[in-house]
């Protein structure tokens, strides 16, 4: 078949994020009713309902949800590939996890472009090591936990702050859960963290090992929990948008904290003019009520 109308992907991508037409058009500056009519084509192209339209908002039909993970990542690869074009003397290069990248930033680059018109950001998804110098990176976010090379500054953006969510449509019909052992009757969802496994081990012998649906990325099982399929696990920071929107709801919150968290890290000496990477670090660093340096 024809490749389906990038647009038309795109205004997917962002309202399946947002799961909000409204929330979607502000993000790509187009008005709420051509992100929906982009959407709509989209679907009759496909032939398939990609959203469960509700008066409270969008969910991701089964299918939606499928083809979120797909297309989401293949949009972050065609970014990273058009962003190493730019030469890197006229831009800044922020390396992020994947799922910071799609869950955190994505929704709030907007305003840092707002803010600095003239700085032309580069967004890498990975989660790999880097070396900043000789990767041409200005500043990494990772998961990570001190200490830190001597010649990096580094500045703690937010501890982890687990929390396990789904969606209300979910809960609905999901068994009651008083306490965490109850947990094991639903279906869960973890990323490659396996934090739910972690907690439970192995089957305990009297067969209640909990069904568990695996994902490489933080995003794929935070799209599973919004499309209703179960509950995730997550940093709490990376889905604050969609809790505070009613998108997912907290049922359980992690009490256990540790010096693990997501960290801003850069060259303390960097050999090429630090001021736009640190204009991004401080912005950056704002967002979470921390300073840069």
């Amino acid at each position: 078949m024809r490749l389906p109308n990038l647009n038309g992907v795109r205004a997917f991508d962002c309202a399946a994020r947002h799961l909000n037409f409204r929330l979607a058009a502000g993000e790509l500056n187009l008005t709420q009713g051509a992100v929906a009519q982009q959407v709509r084509k989209l679907e009759t192209a496909l032939g398939q309902k990609l959203f469960v339209r509700k008066p409270r908002g969008l969910e991701l039909s089964e299918t939606g949800a499928a083809y979120f993970a797909e297309i989401h990542a293949a949009l972050i690869r065609i970014d990273q590939a058009t962003a190493r074009l730019v030469p890197a003397s006229h831009s800044v290069v922020l390396s992020v996890p994947p799922s910071f990248a799609g869950l955190w930033l994505m929704p709030r680059l907007s305003e840092f472009e707002a803010l600095h018109p003239d700085i032309d950001l580069q967004v890498l998804a990975s989660e790999k090591l880097s070396d900043l110098e000789a990767d041409g990176v200005d500043l990494v976010v990772r998961q990570a936990s001190p200490p830190f090379a001597p010649d990096l500054q580094s500045v703690l953006l937010t501890t982890l702050d687990l929390v396990a969510v789904a969606s209300p449509a979910y809960l609905e019909s999901a068994p009651p859960s008083a306490k965490f052992e109850d947990f094991r009757a639903h279906r869960l969802l973890e990323d490659a963290h396996r934090h739910w496994q972690r907690r439970f081990g192995a089957d305990d012998g009297a067969g209640h090992a909990p069904r568990v649906s695996r994902f490489n990325q933080t995003a794929l099982a935070i799209a599973a929990a919004r499309a209703g399929r179960g509950i995730a696990i997550a940093p709490e920071a990376l889905i604050a948008l969609e809790i505070e929107s009613g998108a997912l709801t907290v049922v359980w919150r992690d009490e256990e904290k540790s010096a693990t968290g997501f960290y801003a890290v850069g060259l303390a000496r960097p050999g090429r003019p630090a001021k736009d990477r640190d204009r991004l670090a401080t912005w950056l660093c704002g967002q979470f009520g921390v300073g840069w340096g």
